[in-house]
């Protein structure tokens, strides 16, 4: 049986920082943030919002678009790392949302779950409810799988110029008119690490950045090893000699902290790819020296960090290699229209790699391209650490979906915020009530209760 995704949908808070407003700030160079990280403008929450609610407003919009009732909903999860509660799942805050607009207990059938695995945990949602789909259990209905979070770093750190927010909802059927996904080939590669992690009772993330940003190529690497080997297994795809696996993916979608990460991982992947092909030693001739390897290519990843020389020599080597005609080629193509979204809007966590598929689409659609047939290929990391691989092809129908996507507009107007405003947001120095814009037809939180009895339990509004 198919599954896929039939339509998706955004909300992103309407508060931004602009990127280069806080570099000067921060005394940073703004060339490196907007060049060098691709970083352009960061969503910011307001007091009234939080990761439920930018769940909720994405699940209503996805709705309202497609004219659906909550009888034709079957399941609804909620994947995020930003979770406020240890034992009540975000789902059932979301349930609760909707059920204001739609009445009471009209979700009282639908089944779901919170999912957490840092930023991978919104793929492993949706190969849950594909799956489910697929075993027939859906019986007709839809699947409603949500990815919603709020990066947010320590003021001063070095991640704070890698934030952002918002939320992706993605319907999935057994008739989608976006993307099928390919059966059998879904890819893991799991291992325990502290890259990146949270603990209980911290609002901010403990990061350790090139650790992480390096264990993230490794793992997609693995991922992507196991991938290959399935689709060449199943016969999905047929290699002939002189190919790799990449020249059979039409456009990749990378998880994106900040946009010129997804370049940095296409890099990664195309040099670990061509490395045995004949092209590779094409491209070697061009760029002028051979591709370094550490003085221990088989130590840890710290052995490999403290090689200054190879560091460097691996630094030179990659932007050599990303400015050949073959690299950009490829990059343009399968590549660029997917990082335009993040430069908009920062770092999603769950979302970013969603936000990347849905840039993708509407960029690609308006310089004229037939999506049809198209096969698209997702390369999801979370930390802690997780990667997964899967793929899909763009179906027929794409168009009914794809020809009024505009992010500018879908995300409306927005409000540039001081530094002074966004770090006394960032600091919570605000109540919910007192806001800086006034919400509009969408799911805002009022109060966080501060009572013994009732500590933590939290209201919220449908404002109309």
């Amino acid at each position: 049986m198919a599954a896929g995704i039939d339509d998706i949908a955004i909300y992103i808070p309407q508060l931004y920082v602009e990127a280069s407003d806080f570099a000067k700030a921060r005394g940073l160079d703004p060339e490196k943030l907007e060049r060098g990280l691709g970083i352009g403008q960061m969503a910011i929450v307001d007091t009234n919002q939080d990761p439920a609610c930018l769940a909720s407003n994405a699940c209503l919009n996805v709705m309202q678009k497609n004219k659906l009732s909550p009888d034709e909903i079957g399941r609804l999860y909620v994947a995020t790392e930003s979770a406020f509660d240890e034992s009540k799942a975000m789902n059932s805050y979301v349930i609760g949302m909707l059920e204001q607009v739609y009445g009471e207990g009209t979700f009282g059938h639908c089944g779901g779950i919170e999912c957490k695995f840092a930023c991978v945990s919104g793929s492993y949602a949706l190969y849950d409810n594909t799956n489910w789909i697929r075993a027939g259990e859906a019986e007709g209905k839809y699947a409603l799988v949500v990815v919603s979070d709020i990066a947010k770093y320590d003021l001063g750190s070095s991640g704070e110029v890698t934030q952002g927010a918002g939320a992706i909802a993605m319907l999935l059927n057994d008739n989608p008119r976006l993307l099928a996904f390919d059966p059998k080939v879904t890819s893991t590669s799991i291992k325990n690490e502290y890259d990146f992690y949270r603990p209980f009772g911290k609002e901010t993330p403990i990061v350790h950045g090139q650790y992480s940003n390096l264990l993230y190529l490794i793992q997609v690497k693995n991922a992507l090893i196991d991938y290959k080997r399935k689709v060449i297994n199943t016969g999905l795809i047929k290699l002939k000699e002189g190919e790799t696996i990449l020249d059979h993916v039409d456009y990749l979608n990378m998880h994106l902290p900040y946009s010129n990460m997804g370049k940095k991982a296409l890099a990664y992947l195309v040099r670990h790819e061509w490395r045995d092909l004949p092209r590779w030693k094409k491209i070697i001739e061009k760029i002028g020296m051979d591709e370094p390897t550490p003085k221990d290519p088989r130590g840890t990843i710290e052995s490999v960090l403290a090689d200054a020389e190879f560091m460097a020599k691996d630094h030179q080597f990659t932007k050599l290699f990303t400015n050949t005609e073959e690299y950009v080629e490829l990059y343009e193509s399968k590549l660029s229209s997917s990082l335009i979204g993040s430069k908009m809007i920062g770092n999603l966590y769950t979302a970013s790699l969603y936000l990347g598929f849905r840039s993708s689409l509407e960029f690609e659609y308006q310089k004229g391209v037939n999506l049809n047939g198209k096969r698209v290929g997702f390369c999801s990391y979370g930390s802690g650490a997780s990667a997964m691989i899967f793929s899909g092809i763009i179906q027929p129908e794409y168009e009914q979906v794809v020809k009024d996507m505009n992010l500018e507009a879908e995300i409306g107007p927005r409000t540039k915020l001081s530094l002074e405003e966004y770090e006394d947001l960032h600091e919570n120095k605000r109540s919910p009530e007192n806001n800086i814009r006034s919400a509009n037809k969408e799911f805002i939180l009022v109060d966080v209760n501060t009572s013994t009895e009732s500590r933590g339990e939290r209201q919220y509004t449908f404002v109309s």
